[in-house]
């Protein structure tokens, strides 16, 4: 990721970027000025990354000229790119942020960002290395940006080791060389840095040419040309590319035998491409650009056979989404190469295919390309720095293409599907990495969370790593609403000295980024098993009487559902409200919006000759959806719901009530709600009666494991009874077990109360209860009966030295480009931090004492369908 220079089609303007983004931004005056009023603001928010207040659009809105425009942004004007009302005319070269940049919410990177990465990186090689290092040992580090964009990180690094290096000439005097009459020390040393020291990769071809010359200008010298850095800044993406090994098995799997002649070629390619990028790095500060372009171009040229297999093996897996037609389409790749004579201009066109396109990826073979990192003894880079793109896991296919999830689940074994990229970078940076080498990268601030958790710390923490030090919430330096995470990892089983979060030393900072030694995902525990439940999945909008579906020929009416019972009474019993998560969350009274029939698993000569009019509207509109599913059986039982959760119905027949929660929801809210009728699939079902989860499933502590383990989407949470249920500690003592009760009675009618009263839904009144500037009195009540809950809970498991100081405060959240930032009533992240440890260790501690007796959880999901047996 990185900018790009374009020039300018029509007359622009710099104005300001937006709040998450520090580089000026072009605005094209001329076709603005084509847009009407309102669709002018539209098109500066989607294209440009620009919103506006009521008060600068205007203006804009009003303009009828291209001078008219350039005034009204007169307030937002950046000078950087453009002085006051001077406006760029057609031709104008102008420095823009990618399309991938702005998609990828990456941010320009200042210093008081990248220096501190940098040195924490450096650390462990430095100390390594010792006060008296040498020069020539200074000069053979080899720092790595993986996602270098315009190279803040790099320079950064050229810095820190140009120092080292200084120093080293004072103490080795006679290694001191001589130094151009047109550079000092600092600047000489900086040149030698840029050319040994550092290597870079960046999918954008734009942001590596960026790359070098924000180098150049680090290492400046008047006399001299342009530090030559094409053998080390390239263009690629860092987590597409196969090893040497795989290449000679001209399969992705380095398992398989591959080609008996191509493993050598392979192994001396690449050892004479390693000799031949000596010459290149070692050169003489004089030796001229032009020698080391040709000396480079040799290399490539003879890299060009292993690098064009490489590049094919890669365009086949790319190629489809079944593994029959991946593997013929590797086989064809392994005949072109190893054919007489081979099909040079076949693997080229295979390569260059996967490249074309707007989603088109440039494979990156790491050991190919930098052969001297990997080929030395205890191979890798001694650092790896960067701010590499974060994208949610559910987004990357749409981002980089459908097959782009496969390979990364191909190359980080154990991965999940919904983890942020940045999980990837962090696995792959990790293996890059030589023995006592350390990564430092920015990451989302849910690196310690959830899928992505388990995706990256989780599994590098099961190998020989530690975390050295992390940051979990930092604010992006400037103007930028942003909240990231930093962490840094050695490839050690032992620090040298105590790791620090947040700057506070630990005796240890798990995959959770809190104090502690786990880092696995919670067990499962048998005493919460068959408790709670997804709602059930109909798979056919027929069952449902919802009247807008209805308008458009997909099922039934509201005034068929009464003609229906008029026709058949028996045909009520099987007609239930029909509860979903939209009205959990949205409706007042938390009562179902629409009806919905059930027939259960009734054969379909019953259903017909006791329900017919339910029969033939399933006919009518169910039916025709469900033919088209690929399995048999739910074509084939199309009058009944798909999956329909008998074990749920079944465990609450003899109950009057239910808990229930929306699966997707920004905040975990549990109510209780008759359990007389269907629950949806986007319902979580608790099947107690009333009691102390009423108030423990409502309090902070289970909030934190909740946002802790569930998967998430923006701001909403999707609650998971494996993950986020099953897996709670539920607090056991039974002389609190009356106390939890009442006060989670008094709560949820509290509540209630307060939602009728004001005709709002939970998430508006969670709005409220979380805005520090709400002072309503029915607000204030709720918090106070919060805070009891939370109390009796902490209690509860014992920890009345937690509870003594529980103390809520409003903490500042993210806030969307453009908005007020947010707040939330919550406890301070040290002590959600000391609470959490104490659930984890709970968890471990009640799992062990299950297994001790013989009992095992199941590790099934409730919101797969394939558990219900019965439905298949």
């Amino acid at each position: 990721m990185g900018f790009t220079v374009e020039v300018a089609e029509s007359r622009v303007l710099a104005i300001k970027a937006g709040k998450n983004n520090r580089t000026p931004v072009f605005v094209a005056l001329d076709e603005l000025l084509k847009r009407k009023g309102k669709d002018r603001i539209k098109d500066l928010k989607e294209n440009v990354g620009r919103s506006l207040t009521a008060a600068q659009a205007k203006p804009v809105e009003a303009a009828a000229t291209v001078e008219d425009l350039a005034a009204a942004f007169d307030g937002i004007v950046d000078e950087r790119g453009s002085p006051r009302h001077v406006i760029a005319s057609p031709g104008t070269p102008i420095l823009q942020p990618t399309d991938e940049r702005r998609r990828t919410g990456s941010h320009y990177t200042p210093r008081s960002l990248t220096q501190p990465i940098v040195a924490h990186a450096l650390e462990p090689a430095f100390e390594r290395l010792g006060p008296d290092a040498t020069p020539e040992q200074i000069l053979d580090l080899k720092v790595c940006d993986p996602a270098m964009g315009s190279g803040a990180f790099l320079v950064e690094a050229c810095r820190a080791i140009a120092t080292r290096l200084v120093k080293a000439w004072a103490d080795w005097p006679e290694k001191r060389p001589v130094i151009p009459p047109d550079e000092d020390e600092d600047l000489h040393a900086r040149r030698l840095v840029a050319q040994r020291c550092l290597y870079g990769v960046d999918r954008n071809a734009r942001a590596v040419d960026l790359a070098k010359l924000s180098l150049w200008l680090a290492t400046l010298a008047k006399d001299h040309e342009f530090t030559f850095l094409d053998h080390a800044l390239k263009c690629g993406d860092s987590l597409v590319g196969l090893t040497p090994e795989q290449i000679a098995a001209a399969n992705w799997d380095s398992s398989k035998p591959g080609l008996p002649l191509l493993r050598p070629l392979v192994a001396e390619r690449v050892a004479e491409a390693d000799r031949a990028r000596a010459e290149i790095r070692s050169a003489p500060d004089d030796t001229m650009r032009a020698i080391q372009e040709q000396r480079h171009k040799h290399v490539e040229t003879r890299l060009s056979p292993v690098r064009l297999l490489g590049d094919a093996v890669i365009a086949a897996f790319f190629s489809a989404d079944k593994a029959k037609a991946r593997e013929k389409a590797r086989a064809d790749a392994e005949s072109w190469f190893s054919g007489r004579p081979a099909r040079w201009d076949l693997l080229e066109a295979s390569g260059n295919a996967l490249r074309a396109g707007v989603q088109g990826i440039p494979p990156f073979h790491w050991v190919i390309e930098f052969p001297e990192v990997f080929k030395r003894e205890n191979g890798g880079f001694d650092a790896i720095v960067g701010n590499p793109p974060f994208l949610g896991g559910r987004k990357i296919s749409s981002e980089y293409g459908a097959n782009y999830a496969a390979w990364l689940s191909e190359a980080s074994p154990g991965s999940h599907g919904n983890a942020d990229l940045v999980a990837h970078f962090f696995r792959h940076a990790f293996k890059l990495l030589r023995a006592g080498g350390a990564l430092g990268l920015i990451a989302t601030k849910t690196i310690g969370q959830g899928e992505t958790r388990l995706s990256g710390l989780t599994i590098i923490l099961e190998g020989q790593a530690r975390i050295s030090h992390a940051v979990r919430r930092l604010r992006w330096p400037g103007d930028a609403m942003v909240i990231v995470a930093v962490v840094h990892i050695v490839k050690t089983e032992r620090l040298s000295s105590k790791p620090l979060l947040d700057g506070k030393a630990v005796s240890r900072i798990s995959a959770y980024l809190v104090e502690g030694d786990l880092d696995a995902s919670p067990h499962r525990l048998v005493a919460n098993a068959g408790l709670a439940f997804q709602g059930s999945i109909p798979l056919g909008k027929g069952f449902i009487f919802d009247d807008s579906a209805h308008e458009k020929g997909l099922g039934p009416s509201t005034p068929m559902l009464e003609k229906v019972v008029l026709a058949n009474r028996y045909s009520e019993s099987r007609i239930f409200p029909y509860l979903g998560g939209d009205d959990i969350n949205n409706h007042p009274a938390q009562a179902a919006s629409r009806f919905i029939f059930d027939l259960e698993n009734m054969p379909l000569s019953d259903a017909r000759a006791r329900f017919p009019e339910l029969v033939e509207i399933a006919e009518e509109y169910v039916k025709p959806e469900r033919v088209k599913q690929k399995r048999e059986d739910l074509r084939n039982r199309w009058w009944q719901f798909a999956y329909r959760k008998n074990k749920l119905y079944d465990k609450i027949r003899s109950q009057t009530s239910v808990l229930v929660c929306s699966q997707a929801t920004k905040f975990i809210s549990f109510s209780r709600v008759t359990s007389a009728q269907i629950f949806d699939q986007k319902a979580i079902v608790v099947a107690a009666p009333p009691g102390p989860m009423d108030c423990v499933l409502n309090t902070r502590a289970h909030w934190l494991w909740v946002e802790t383990f569930a998967s998430t989407l923006g701001e909403t949470l999707n609650y998971s009874t494996g993950a986020c249920f099953e897996t709670f500690p539920f607090p056991v003592k039974s002389g609190h077990i009356e106390e939890l009760a009442t006060k989670g009675e008094a709560f949820l009618s509290q509540r209630l109360s307060l939602m009728s009263g004001s005709g709002e839904g939970l998430t508006k009144t969670y709005n409220r209860f979380h805005d520090r500037f709400e002072k309503a009195p029915d607000i204030a009540r709720l918090r106070e009966r919060h805070a009891d809950m939370d109390d009796a809970v902490l209690r509860a498991y014992g920890w009345d030295d937690l509870a003594d100081c529980a103390q809520p405060e409003f903490v500042e959240q993210d806030a969307d480009e453009g908005k007020q930032a947010k707040t939330r009533l919550d406890w301070p992240s040290e002590f959600k931090d000391e609470v959490l440890a104490r659930l984890l260790a709970l968890n471990a501690e009640r799992a062990e004492a299950e297994r001790a007796a013989g009992l095992t959880a199941s590790e099934e999901d409730d919101e797969n369908p394939d558990d219900d047996g019965e439905d298949e």
